[in-house]
């Protein structure tokens, strides 16, 4: 089979044996894969990321001198089941597959480790126990969605975020507009989104986002300054804590009104909900300086390498700092339902096809970001550009 090699940081397209599925295993016919982003970081920087997984104990992830197809956002069909396959996975049947794969005594990372090879293949090796049927004729392009969206979801659950709630996106990359897309099916009264690109900021208003902010113009934090409650300078919550207990001090009873008022979230400030989705030094500690008191931050965006923020930032703030990673199989099942059943929409996020001959010119490509969000590479396909 044909697939894209990566090596050195070099992308090129090779002949592989046709893999074959171990018990429990499958093999798809590769129909799209997304380019995700840490696959153009881990194109240049495979290294150091090998060492920041192998700090988490994963000793097995990509290597800069060694070939490794990349690729775990994809659709496919199944071509062949392993012994012990459930029935429901039928020969052409429509799949998507959470990206682990039982492989050489362990379980790996599918297009992030050697012994793992990814979706930029004509072919690709998936746990049945993974996988999961694309539902309601969910076209392929979309279904393809089904991971990066997954991390969004995971994200925005896990930032515990209301409906009532005020939501602030840094970044509208593909992770940036995978969050506003789930932060507007959720029903978030305010999102605010942050970009320098205004291709990009076109794409958040597309996917959702109430108010769309150049960061070289103006704050997406100035629209706080102006909310009632919402206090952004450490004064103002000593005034706040001083004048509030004032009044408070003059009834009976203060105590157990004061409860009252904390149970009901009405004792402090009002606060946002931020998603740093950029992932680059510097950024956390930008957010953290320029963040109201109080705020939740949730980072999304993944740094690839070393960073430094000032913690006493957020302990004057009191900020509640977040960090994210991947998604529950749970959730990317629920992620796949979402997108089928149409109550998310991710129709603004792909932005160009290629074929395997065109990966590398769709690597250039996404470093442009007036040119594409994100783009999907069709095996089948003899395009050579993303368009």
């Amino acid at each position: 089979m044909k697939a894209v090699s990566c090596v050195s940081g070099e992308l090129s397209v090779i002949d592989l044996p046709a893999p074959r599925p171990a018990a429990g295993q499958l093999l798809l016919d590769v129909r799209r894969c997304g380019i995700c982003g840490s696959d153009l970081h881990a194109k240049d920087h495979a290294d150091e990321l090998t060492d920041v997984m192998a700090a988490v104990g994963y000793d097995d992830f990509m290597r800069g001198d060694t070939p490794v197809v990349l690729g775990h956002e994809f659709s496919g069909e199944v071509a062949e089941r392993g012994r012990g396959v459930a029935k429901e996975f039928k020969t052409g049947t429509t799949v998507v597959s959470f990206p682990l794969l039982r492989a050489s005594g362990g379980v790996h990372l599918t297009g992030l480790s050697p012994l793992a090879p990814g979706g930029y293949a004509e072919q690709v090796l998936a746990e049945a126990s993974m996988t999961f049927v694309v539902p309601n004729g969910l076209d392929i392009d979309t279904a393809a969605l089904t991971e990066p969206m997954a991390v969004a979801l995971h994200a925005v659950r896990r930032s515990e975020i209301g409906r009532r709630d005020t939501a602030v996106v840094v970044g509208c990359g593909p992770v940036g507009l995978a969050v506003i897309c789930h932060l507007k099916a959720k029903g978030v009264g305010t999102i605010i989104a942050s970009d320098f690109s205004p291709g990009r900021r076109a794409l958040a208003a597309r996917c959702g986002a109430h108010v769309v902010v150049d960061p070289a113009v103006d704050s997406p934090y100035e629209r706080f300054d102006r909310q009632k409650g919402v206090i952004t300078a450490a004064p103002q919550l000593y005034e706040l804590g001083v004048g509030s207990m004032e009044k408070l001090r003059k009834l009976p009873g203060w105590s157990h009104l004061y409860r009252v008022a904390e149970s009901l979230g009405a004792a402090g400030p009002k606060r946002p909900v931020i998603f740093e989705c950029v992932g680059v030094p510097g950024m956390i500690d930008g957010v953290l300086a320029a963040a109201p008191v109080q705020s939740r931050v949730v980072v999304v965006g993944v740094c690839m390498g070393e960073d430094r923020f000032r913690p006493t930032l957020a302990i004057g703030k009191e900020i509640d700092l977040r960090f994210v990673f991947g998604y529950t199989p749970l959730e990317f099942r629920d992620t796949l339902y979402l997108l089928a059943e149409g109550k998310v929409d991710a129709s603004a996020l792909v932005t160009g096809t290629v074929g395997l001959d065109g990966v590398d010119a769709a690597f250039r490509a996404l470093s442009d970001p007036e040119a594409h969000a994100k783009v999907l590479i069709d095996p089948r396909s003899s395009a050579v550009e993303p368009g």
